[in-house]
């Protein structure tokens, strides 16, 4: 049957579970128990260790992986697209930073900057269910949502003309247009090979 479980966000720190306000590390005690009864969070890897050799690895963390999973959850809902894309592309040297042990740096620190300004609106709740190892939403909920039902109606004329779309696609697959105008492939694999006659000296 699994078990529903709620998380609060403010400003994009986790401050309860099921209704209940927690402390930091009392939230984590709390989702490891409910968490590791559901196998959630069991990871078995390969690492690249920082010297280049490769290591075995077995971790269990139930609670940082329910807390990251609705966390992203909520960013999906309140920040917008390229902020929430840029934010997962500095997510991964984050954790690379930290891994190889470079927490006391500028860098560690400007990536904090950077993510501390985008959390004010990761405030909200987002609903989870836990099944056989699985993390499942149902639901999320925030007053600074960025998702409109009516605007995310295609079919709906009042919304915004759908005409427009014409020029936008024109627009954008322009240069795929100008590369098949020029006979050249889509893929760099299957290029002409290029001849180098004309440039051979007499």
């Amino acid at each position: 049957q699994g078990e529903y479980i709620e998380i609060e966000f403010e400003s994009g720190n986790p401050i309860a579970v099921n209704g209940e306000k927690l402390s930091p590390a009392k939230i984590i005690e709390t989702l490891n128990a409910i968490g590791g009864a559901y196998a959630i969070g069991r990871v078995d890897l390969v690492e690249n260790r920082l010297v280049g050799m490769k290591s075995h690895g077995v971790y269990e963390t139930p609670g940082g992986t329910i807390l990251l999973y609705a966390h992203r959850e909520l960013e999906s809902l309140v920040l917008d697209r390229e902020t929430m894309h840029f934010k997962e592309m500095v997510a991964v040297k984050y954790a690379e930073v930290t891994y190889n042990g470079l927490w006391f740096t500028p860098l560690r620190e400007a990536i904090d900057a950077f993510v501390n300004s985008t959390q004010g609106p990761v405030t909200g709740f987002v609903r989870l269910k836990l099944y056989k190892g699985n993390i499942i939403t149902a639901g999320r909920k925030s007053s600074f949502s960025l998702y409109r039902e009516d605007f995310a109606t295609f079919g709906e004329e009042n919304v915004y003309d759908q005409s427009h779309a014409e020029g936008f696609i024109r627009l954008f697959g322009l240069s795929m247009k100008v590369r098949a105008m020029n006979g050249l492939p889509v893929s760099g694999l299957d290029m002409p090979k290029p001849d180098y006659s004309k440039f051979k000296r007499d």
